[in-house]
């Protein structure tokens, strides 16, 4: 694609995700959770940037995504939101906040919208969410749908492998994926399954599927920021690809002004009034 139509896209919406799609352009999307990662994320020209519930991991130090709460999801997202000129802004809703009543789900869901100013909501789980999911479209609120590995269910999993591997729950998660499209979701995640099995969902919804760790056949590809940029080091998946290694570089960088100060060589007469 040429540098010219690629500078085109001056915001990206739902709709353009879907022309994105349909002339075969790959969605690029990152995690943010703060103000100062989505800026350089947003100035890179990033299509979608998600607000996801991985910053339970990545910010909080907790092992799940379980325990972070709505409220710590709309500071991070309205922290990003501020800095977002172009990019399409999604928010995870967090557990709790919208399995098993679907009033409290469109409840959730509104008040990340109108708290953070989001642009669109993500939920994991297939049909056994769809009442949750109908209500909130049905306010107008755009939902990505997220199928495969679900973190927020890992208890029920009981192990992060890769799902749908079986004919049985490959079948399912097609379904699901289908479901999701006919019921209006702009977009749907698959994590970690199969390539050939995302390949076939991605050719079998009309809407963007976005992988992580489900090959190079989808529309386009998710990764938590913290992991690209080599920040986190314990984690360390088939699919990731660390672009940096900004633990050992922000290390040496602490390590070198914590000598400096000691020494007293930092401040030295050119850094003082």
């Amino acid at each position: 694609m040429s540098e010219n139509k690629y500078k085109e896209i001056t915001r990206v919406t739902t709709h353009v995700l879907q022309e994105m799609k349909e002339r075969g352009e790959i969605i690029s999307m990152l995690t943010a959770y703060d103000y100062s990662m989505a800026k350089i994320l947003d100035d890179a020209k990033i299509d979608v940037i998600l607000v996801g519930d991985s910053a339970s991991n990545v910010m909080a130090g907790h092992m799940t995504t379980l325990p972070i709460t709505l409220d710590q999801m709309i500071y991070h997202a309205s922290s990003v939101i501020r800095a977002v000129y172009r990019a399409l802004v999604v928010v995870d809703l967090p557990f709790g906040s919208y399995q098993g009543n679907s009033k409290e789900a469109l409840n959730s869901a509104i008040r990340i919208m109108k708290e953070a100013g989001a642009h669109a909501i993500k939920m994991e789980g297939g049909t056994e969410i769809m009442e949750s999911i109908k209500r909130i479209l049905s306010a107008g609120i755009p939902v990505m749908g997220h199928l495969g590995l679900t973190p927020q269910s890992i208890y029920k999993f009981g192990t992060f492998e890769v799902r749908a591997r079986e004919e049985a729950e490959a079948a399912k998660l097609i379904s699901d994926a289908e479901a999701l499209a006919e019921a209006g979701c702009f977009a749907i995640v698959l994590e970690k399954i199969p390539a050939k099995l995302a390949e076939q969902v991605a050719k079998k919804v009309k809407v963007p599927v976005i992988g992580i760790g489900a090959g190079s056949g989808v529309d386009g590809q998710v990764l938590v920021l913290h992991d690209l940029l080599g920040i986190t080091k314990q984690f360390s998946p088939r699919f990731l690809r660390r672009y940096m290694n900004l633990y050992d570089g922000i290390l040496d960088a602490v390590s070198s002004y914590i000598e400096d100060v000691k020494l007293k060589d930092f401040p030295n007469e050119k850094e003082q009034y």
